[in-house]
């Protein structure tokens, strides 16, 4: 595709159908917010249905709408190194090192304090709840969130024996296939839409095998298959994915259900820990 979005949506205006203008007048007038929506927020904001949303993105060449949500962040303004220019901490090569540092800090302080007030201790205490229970816990994510179902699998694997780590999408689908309602799934996904996730959720939900989410978007088409949905604060813009903002308010998150967790199996658990520090002490000079 050449050329801006926003210029071609405007090129096209007069053929849109009723629906794909009143999309096109929301995403001029929202053109920076609209990057980072969930398609189901998009519907519900501009007041169109998801299946709208995908016939406009394709009216304009565009395979889907994660390709429309790419195409405004490159419309918006730049900075020479990429990065969103609307936002106060965005970085420049003519920003010193230290006012590159500072505003790394304050991105990430802002992503631990925004996850900090979409914290819900019963959707905590839930997940736990569903964790001290199961057989096996599933650490399953996709790109960058498969990085952070790694973590957690790290992280518990101090306390407990139970957790797994599966990357490749095939054998996950595989390993839920012959999963049972004794196991749980702990699935990361910041946008809460890929097919990947899709497919094992759908299978899990067949199989009676309970989902744990940690996603951004509340009206992601994830937390119609998840039981427990806990959120992450910081908007990512599509240029800036991946970024470690966005990563430290799972991390936070993976820590509160880490600590309770332990809270509510003190003994055991603290067999455990000691048993890996040991370990992990004679590989150590």
């Amino acid at each position: 595709m050449s050329g801006n979005i926003v210029e071609q949506i405007t090129e096209k205006y007069h053929v849109l159908t009723r629906s794909g203008k009143k999309l096109a007048d929301y995403i001029f007038a929202n053109t920076h917010d609209a990057q980072y929506l969930s398609i189901s927020s998009l519907a519900e904001n501009s007041g169109v249905s998801e299946a709208s949303i995908t016939r406009f993105c394709r009216s304009l060449g565009l395979s889907g709408y994660n390709d429309l949500k790419l195409e405004l962040a490159k419309a918006a303004y730049l900075t020479d190194i990429g990065e969103p220019l609307e936002s106060p901490d965005t970085i420049t090569s003519e920003d010193t090192m230290k006012s590159i540092f500072n505003k790394l800090h304050a991105s990430n302080i802002l992503s631990l304090n925004e996850t900090m007030e979409l914290l819900d201790e019963n959707q905590i205490s839930r997940a736990v709840d569903l964790i001290s229970a199961a057989d096996r816990v599933f650490c399953f994510g996709q790109g960058g969130s498969m990085v952070m179902a790694m973590e957690a699998w790290a992280r518990f694997s101090t306390a407990t024996s139970r957790f797994v780590h599966i990357e490749d999408s095939h054998m996950q689908v595989m390993n839920i296939a012959l999963a049972s309602e004794k196991d749980v799934i702990l699935f990361f996904s910041y946008s809460g839409s890929t097919k990947d996730m899709e497919d094992v959720m759908r299978i899990a939900k067949k199989r009676q095998v309970s989902v744990i989410l940690i996603t951004h978007f509340p009206k992601s088409r994830a937390t119609q298959f998840a039981d427990v949905v806990l959120f992450c604060g910081y908007n990512e813009s599509p240029l800036q994915s991946g970024s470690v903002a966005a990563k430290l308010g799972q991390l936070f998150l993976i820590e509160c259900l880490f600590y309770v967790f332990c809270k509510r199996n003190p003994e055991v658990n603290a067999k455990a820990r000691s048993a890996t520090a040991e370990a992990i002490t004679q590989k150590l000079f």
